[in-house]
């Protein structure tokens, strides 16, 4: 099942990403992972919480602007080539890595992979199972 990520859009000045973790910190909502991307007048917040429907309310009821898409998380094996594994993974089943980024979760496990992959999610996790990646589930991310 993947795993929810919301994505908000956050105008490009000082302040408005310190206010974002402002209003998901006073409503206790924790944030295991983030990615920002940035213009020249704004910038997307890509988050990955550990209770999306709560972040979800307490985000629209602060007036941001946010949209939620499913992306595939997994470990990546932790030697040299690991990431490339998962991404040869991808390319000899046509998968496009729209993009991509990364977290430290759990001791003891292996950085955590989040990949945007469009409409292909369920396939793509579907052939990380199959060669032996472990994926990881919203679930998985509420209980870290």
């Amino acid at each position: 099942m993947p795993i929810k990520q919301i994505s908000v859009f956050l105008e490009n000045k000082p302040g408005t990403l310190q206010e974002l973790c402002k209003v998901l910190a006073d409503s206790n909502i924790n944030m295991r992972a983030l990615s920002l991307a940035e213009t020249k007048d704004f910038g997307i917040a890509r988050i990955i919480v550990d209770s999306v429907i709560e972040a979800a309310d307490v985000l629209k009821n602060a007036d941001f602007i946010f949209k939620t898409t499913p992306v595939v998380a997994a470990y990546v094996p932790d030697y040299a080539g690991g990431l490339n594994a998962v991404l040869e993974t991808f390319s000899q089943h046509d998968i496009n890595v729209e993009y991509m980024y990364a977290f430290l979760g759990e001791d003891e496990k292996p950085a955590t992979m989040l990949f945007r992959v469009g409409d292909n999610t369920e396939a793509a996790e579907g052939v990380l199972r199959k060669a032996g990646i472990e994926i990881i589930t919203q679930e998985d991310i509420t209980n870290m």
